[in-house]
C-alpha cells in the first residue's frame, strides 16, 4: 500500500524521506499551497523590531521559513527574544536558521500531543504582563493561544508570513492523483489538515 502525504511540499517531501527509509512505499501529494504573505513589508518592520519582543511564537515550520526568507542579511536572532515552538518540526527549522537553543520554548518531549495547547502549558508559568509578543502564522488560523497571552497580560501582534493556497499539481502528482482515486484501496491517505482535506474534495 502507498502511503500519500498530502502535507505542504516542503514537510510532504522530509516525511517522504522518513518513510521511504523504513521501508515504506511513499508519495508526496501535496494539497496546500504556500505562498508569500502579500504584505512583505509587515514582515521587515517586524525583523526590525525583533529585539523589542519578549516572545515570538511560529505556528509551524512554513512560518518560521517564510519569516526567515526576508530577515536582514547579517541579521542575528535577539538573546533577549524568546522562540516559541509547538514541536519538533518548527524546532528544528529555527535551530537550522540560527536560532539559539537557550532561547527556545517548545512542548516537553513526552508531550501527549505537539500543538498550542502542549506549548501554552510550557508558557504559562512565565510572566506575561505587559509584555510584547508577536504570533507568526498563515493567513488566518487558531486564536485559541493568542488569547491565552492576551489573558495573562501580554500584547500580542499577529503577522500573517504566507498565505494558504489549493495546490498546483504538476504532471507528476496529477498522474499520482488520478492513480490513486482510481484505486483507493491500494494507497493510504496521510492527511494532517482538514483543509487538504476540503482541497482534494476540490
Amino acid at each position: 500500500m502507498r502511503v500519500l502525504v498530502t502535507r505542504p511540499a516542503a514537510q510532504a517531501r522530509e516525511w517522504v524521506e522518513r518513510l521511504r527509509a523504513h521501508g515504506y512505499d511513499a508519495a508526496a501529494l501535496p494539497l496546500i499551497g504556500i505562498e508569500p504573505a502579500a504584505d512583505a513589508q509587515a514582515l521587515r518592520d517586524a525583523w526590525a523590531a525583533l529585539g523589542t519582543r519578549q516572545l515570538v511564537v511560529f505556528v509551524s515550520p512554513n512560518a518560521v521559513e517564510q519569516f526567515f526568507a526576508l530577515r536582514p542579511a547579517g541579521t542575528a536572532w535577539p538573546e533577549q527574544t524568546r522562540a516559541a515552538s509547538p514541536g519538533p518540526g518548527t524546532t528544528r527549522i529555527l535551530l537550522q536558521l540560527g536560532v539559539p537553543r537557550g532561547c527556545l520554548v517548545e512542548p516537553a518531549a513526552d508531550a501527549a500531543q505537539f500543538d498550542s495547547e502542549s506549548l501554552w502549558a510550557e508558557l504559562a508559568p512565565l510572566p506575561w504582563q505587559g509584555a510584547r509578543v508577536l504570533v507568526v502564522r498563515g493567513d488566518g488560523g487558531r486564536d485559541w493561544l493568542v488569547e491565552r497571552l492576551r489573558g495573562a497580560g501580554a500584547e500580542v501582534q499577529t503577522l500573517a508570513a504566507y498565505r494558504r493556497a489549493p495546490p498546483r499539481p504538476d504532471a507528476v502528482e496529477r498522474a499520482l492523483l488520478d492513480a490513486a482515486l482510481a484505486a483507493p484501496q491500494a494507497a493510504l491517505w496521510w492527511f494532517s489538515s482538514s483543509e487538504a482535506i476540503d482541497h482534494l474534495s476540490a
